[in-house]
């Protein structure tokens, strides 16, 4: 093939990649978006974040039609059509996909379907379906994420044994689910199968779930798993795994006892590994961390000073939006534009488990670990109207205060819908404002948002609807 000439090649078109090739386009130069998948939009939108929360949605409404039971509202039995549940997801994440790659045909970017290989610090060939394409670039930007990660032990020759994406292409209401790890991808999908009537039982290694949120903010999604899970094992590994005709034969150790119990299926979600394998980086200079990452500067440039790294691939947290906000930088520096996007900026994480668990700044644990000065103060949603008018006081919105300057330090939710309030928090971290500043501001009535207002109320013991605390 003729060889094609960009000012910027950019590999993955996940949030991070076409948020950096649309920014590029935008400042005019010449981009190339180059993708291994049919459909834009990356493992977020095709295998993560977009597709899990649909069906959460969905199958939300289950438990929900449930619970109405008790407020005189009740209904038939629950009937699940899992092909019209899939192919409705699959009208989501297509709308999506092809909303991305209208704008960028919009904005002139070529799009190549193919697997991209470094073969220079200026050069790459991408293997499409009608042979090897070679692409010069004078930057590149590498954003190809992260896949599943599956230890060897768990390596068996078994339709039965699910990754997250497998786990996400539902043809079947499985009978029984073991899901390995307790992180954000095992509860999210453990939540939708159980909604559905599966008799999940979750394994996880550590004596806590969801490593990085503070025990308190987890602890209300653990009580709900366990009332809606077969069984959960803390501190408990899986050992082994055996292919049968009809599911998998799983080896377990949990309590101090180790015995053999069969599932349908197995999901496995014990973390995710960078997609560094076939890009060939011996050709360049890039260099990796012990972890497999690319290492990056502050700009998001990698060793190799024509080639930079956003996103998942990047390591630190993985997150959509993160990766979003490393594609303004990178292409601000690669175009010589100041950026908007800071070097170091507070990252909200979501959790989309029931109840919603939130959290941006320093956490308590964090704090305590680091010798940090802070106070916490706790506003429970037991006090909230909107709480109550929902059926749902299973939620507290929680600040991390320095009490010398009275700045917000941190800010930690859980309850239904709390993802939708980390923005203000986050906002009033960034521009820096006080306990003072957060109680001082008008909320609407009756929302949760008022759980901010009121929690800031209570450092200086003057909420409302909560009794004031011993200072």
């Amino acid at each position: 093939m003729e060889n094609i000439e960009t000012d910027i090649a950019v590999i993955g078109a996940g949030p991070g990649g076409y948020a950096a090739a649309f920014a590029a386009a935008d400042q005019g130069k010449r981009v190339v978006l180059i993708e291994k998948s049919s459909r834009l939009g990356g493992a977020c939108l095709n295998a993560g974040c977009i597709p899990s929360k649909a069906l959460l949605h969905a199958t939300h409404h289950i438990p929900a039609a449930k619970e109405s039971e008790k407020r005189g509202i009740s209904f038939g039995p629950v009937a699940i059509d899992a092909g019209k549940l899939n192919q409705w997801k699959e009208g989501v994440l297509t709308k999506l996909a092809n909303g991305i790659g209208m704008l960028a045909k919009k904005r002139k970017v070529q799009v190549i379907q193919g697997t991209a290989r470094f073969d220079g610090s200026n050069d790459l060939t991408v293997e499409t379906e009608d042979g090897a394409q070679p692409v010069k670039f004078t930057k590149a930007i590498i954003a190809t994420g992260t896949r599943p990660a599956v230890p060897p032990v768990f390596r068996i020759d078994s339709p039965h044994v699910m990754t997250s994406t497998e786990a996400l292409q539902i043809t079947e209401v499985p009978e029984s689910l073991l899901v390995i790890g307790g992180g954000y991808i095992g509860l999210e999908m453990g939540t939708v199968y159980a909604s559905m009537g599966t008799k999940v039982t979750m394994v996880e290694a550590l004596e806590g779930i969801l490593l990085g949120a503070d025990p308190d903010l987890s602890r209300p999604v653990l009580i709900y798993a366990k009332r809606n899970f077969d069984k959960i094992h803390l501190k408990a590994t899986v050992d082994s795994l055996t292919g049968t005709d009809d599911g998998v034969q799983a080896g377990i150790s949990a309590g101090g006892k180790t015995f053999d119990q069969a599932f349908s299926k197995v999901l496995i979600s014990v973390g995710r590994s960078p997609e560094t394998d076939a890009l060939e980086l011996g050709n360049t200079s890039c260099e990796l961390d012990e972890r497999g990452y690319l290492k990056v500067d502050a700009n998001q440039q990698t060793t190799d000073p024509n080639i930079y790294a956003i996103g998942d691939i990047a390591g630190g947290i993985l997150l959509a939006h993160k990766a979003a906000h490393e594609a303004r930088r990178a292409v601000a520096d690669i175009t010589g534009q100041e950026s908007h996007a800071k070097a170091d900026p507070y990252i909200p994480a979501v959790v989309f488990t029931d109840p919603e668990v939130t959290w941006v700044g320093l956490t308590e644990t964090e704090a305590k670990e680091q010798g940090i000065a802070h106070e916490v103060v706790k506003f429970s949603w037991g006090a909230c109207g909107r709480s109550l008018t929902q059926g749902r006081i299973d939620g507290n919105t929680k600040l991390i205060i320095d009490p010398e300057t009275e700045k917000l330090l941190g800010v930690g939710m859980v309850g239904p819908g709390a993802g939708e309030l980390i923005g203000e928090a986050t906002l009033a971290l960034e521009m820096g404002a006080t306990a003072k500043d957060l109680a001082s501001i008008i909320h609407p009535h009756p929302t949760l948002s008022e759980t901010i207002m009121e929690a800031a109320e209570m450092f200086y013991g003057s909420a409302i609807h909560a009794l004031p605390r011993n200072r």
